[in-house]
């Protein structure tokens, strides 16, 4: 049988970076495997499921270059895929257990189940299920079903025994039936729970292997216990393990952003992103680490995931963003730094190309995220210069700062052409007139043209301002050194 898998979210929410993972894995699994990749959305929780999250979830995939041969938008043979609208099929599976006495109706009411879990809890036991309307008669059950008394279905556990399954990651699991009790199969509203609705739909789209986060290994035992019921063969598990914190804690919001999108925002590419989550939780050979989305389609295999936490290191992931961006062609840079910038309110669709061409190779090796090219780029997008307070102290300390800044701007003034060369020889010569090393003249023109001491090349930064801000900048900071000299 060729390999069938899916990623299945509740669309509650953002596709966040465990989920996203997920997804990746399944995806890159089906890749290597010549299968298919499924995408249901698990939306029957219908007070927190929204069309808005749905659709965040999707867009959050089509960010990662995830695409889904059977979904939503895509359809497939055996859609729908939102579980919403597969009530049927759950209502079938429902009247199929009931048939074949392994589910029964539970009158019990949320209040006298409360009651009864509290009285557990006093008398030191587990609250559990106390099996009250597993032993109703027939007739009994007959006359408050016709009676229109609200049910839930529950699963009949067997006796004692255990539930074992060999999983991909961890090995051999072991769950005593008695740590179970009879659990919901149907809320009281005909709304299937998550573990039914889960083996019904994995079931009917003939899924083979299911790769999902740790946090459902307790959902395992219920769902192997629903397929041995329903006469069929569960699929291959694997189950990877947490992603932590820097702090070492569960990978939450406290720990900035937690959606893929949102790392988007902040300036993380999406072939970035995809490689570093790959390598959460999942290594090739332990020593390549920079890998296309297309190698790791060819080349992925879910018995390389490893069973340890993964821990989410931000730096990590900005050093191998680096690599990713680098390694983009300088037309494609220029792309994604023009759109990026757009997004943050900087419109350069009247730039030149070969001023967008110059502000993006200067600042070169600077970019580890698109957010850079706003830091370091500052200077040319923004009118105003806003000085960081050491830079501008080291040169309001040193002595012929404030004439030398003015000294430039008339060398620079008096250049019939403003070229990169042009610009070089002029500022080198007048160093050499006034007796100083080229680099000490640079520096104080770099903190008057940036307001920083590390920007990108000096004369790429006069390059992209232009003659007329160039000069202006630098006789505002000349005046500004003569200003606050002459007070102090």
């Amino acid at each position: 049988m060729s390999v069938r898998v899916r990623f299945a979210p509740s669309p509650t929410g953002f596709l966040h970076v465990g989920g996203a993972r997920t997804a990746l894995y399944n995806y890159l699994f089906a890749r290597a495997q010549g299968g298919v990749f499924v995408l249901r959305i698990e939306d029957t929780d219908a007070e927190r499921s929204t069309d808005a999250s749905a659709n965040a979830i999707l867009e959050g995939m089509r960010w990662l270059g995830l695409t889904w041969d059977e979904g939503p938008g895509v359809g497939g043979p055996h859609g729908p895929y939102f579980q919403s609208q597969r009530r049927a099929l759950y209502n079938k599976a429902a009247a199929d257990l009931r048939a074949r006495d392994t589910a029964y109706p539970c009158f019990c009411t949320a209040e006298e189940l409360e009651q009864r879990r509290a009285a557990q809890a006093q008398r030191g036991e587990a609250p559990r299920y106390d099996g009250q309307c597993r032993h109703l008669t027939a007739q009994v059950r007959a006359d408050r079903e016709a009676a229109g008394t609200p049910f839930a279905l529950r699963f009949a556990l067997p006796g004692a025994g255990e539930i074992a399954w060999d999983d991909v990651v961890r090995g051999r699991i072991v769950f005593q039936n008695e740590v179970l009790d009879d659990f919901v199969l149907v809320r009281s509203d005909g709304l299937p729970t998550y573990n039914f609705a889960c083996v019904v739909d994995d079931l009917d789209m003939r899924i083979t292997h299911v790769l999902r986060g740790d946090d459902h290994i307790s959902n395992t035992p219920r769902q192997l216990l629903i397929y041995a019921a329903l006469g069929s063969e569960p699929p291959v598990f694997a189950h990877a393990s947490m992603i932590l914190g820097p702090d070492g804690k569960r990978l939450s919001k406290r720990h900035g952003a937690t959606s893929v999108e949102a790392f988007g925002d902040l300036g993380i590419l999406p072939e970035g992103m995809a490689n570093f989550l790959a390598l959460l939780g999942w290594a090739y050979d332990g020593k390549q680490e920079l890998f296309s989305l297309g190698e790791l389609e060819r080349i992925f295999d879910i018995a390389r995931i490893v069973p340890s936490p993964a821990v989410f290191n931000t730096e990590k992931l900005e050093w191998m963003n680096a690599q990713h961006f680098k390694a983009l062609a300088l037309e494609e840079r220029e792309r994604r730094v023009v759109a990026f910038l757009a997004q943050r309110g900087h419109d350069l669709s009247a730039r030149t190309s070969a001023w967008i061409s110059v502000f993006v190779r200067a600042l070169g090796d600077r970019i580890k995220t698109l957010v850079d090219a706003e830091t370091y780029g500052a200077f040319a997008l923004h009118e105003e210069v806003v000085f960081d307070a050491e830079a501008w102290a080291d040169v309001l300390a040193k002595d012929e700062a404030g004439p030398r800044l003015e000294r430039l701007a008339q060398v620079l003034a008096a250049l019939p052409v403003a070229g990169l060369g042009e610009l070089e020889i002029a500022t080198r010569g007048l160093a050499a007139e006034v007796g100083i090393k080229p680099g000490e003249l640079m520096g104080l023109a770099r903190v008057a043209l940036t307001g920083r001491k590390v920007a990108p090349g000096i004369f790429e930064v006069m390059w992209l301002l232009g003659p007329q801000r160039t000069l202006a900048r630098l006789r505002s900071a000349a005046a500004r050194w003569a200003l606050e000299r002459a007070s102090a």
